[in-house]
């Protein structure tokens, strides 16, 4: 069944950006754990450092779960495809001349723009692009609202 519209911003980006559009937020919306997931072993050895290179600065500001292990492999995977694809590019070039003469471009080009779109809309769910993450507010452990309050009255955080 297709869904119209966009698709809705989950609960934890809205909060790190702050609510711009001062909806109420989904307050049932399920809340996993603020865990990395363990490294998939099936992940080739570029992803795998992909992984390793993101996944506890990811844990750190909550936009990687425990259940986001499928996702965050995909990208990781499209960013190993993709790079492997560019070195080709640029140990070979982009062009390459047929039996009968003519010039071909090489599958590589087209490999590494359909891996980079992918990476690209993965790293846009997980807050890793410039822009998306302009919109982010990390907490870093800072009061909440309520807390503040609280310390107002003299109450515990």
């Amino acid at each position: 069944m297709a869904t119209r519209g966009r698709k809705p911003t989950p609960t934890a980006i809205k909060e790190l950006e702050g609510n711009p559009g001062k909806r109420k937020l989904n307050e049932n919306e399920p809340k996993p754990e603020r865990k990395a997931p363990a490294c998939p072993k099936w992940l080739d050895k570029d992803a795998r450092k992909e992984w390793h290179r993101l996944a506890k600065k990811m844990e750190a500001i909550g936009v990687l779960t425990e259940v986001d292990m499928a996702a965050f492999a995909a990208y990781c995977q499209s960013y190993a495809r993709w790079k492997e694809a560019e070195e080709f590019i640029t140990e070979h070039g982009t062009l390459v001349r047929t039996p009968s003469g003519y010039w071909q471009q090489v599958p590589q080009v087209s490999i590494a723009q359909t891996y980079m779109k992918q990476m690209g809309k993965f790293a846009t769910e997980f807050g890793l692009t410039p822009a998306s993450r302009s919109r982010l507010i990390a907490d870093a452990g800072k009061a909440t609202p309520e807390d503040e309050m609280e310390e107002l009255l003299g109450g515990d955080p």
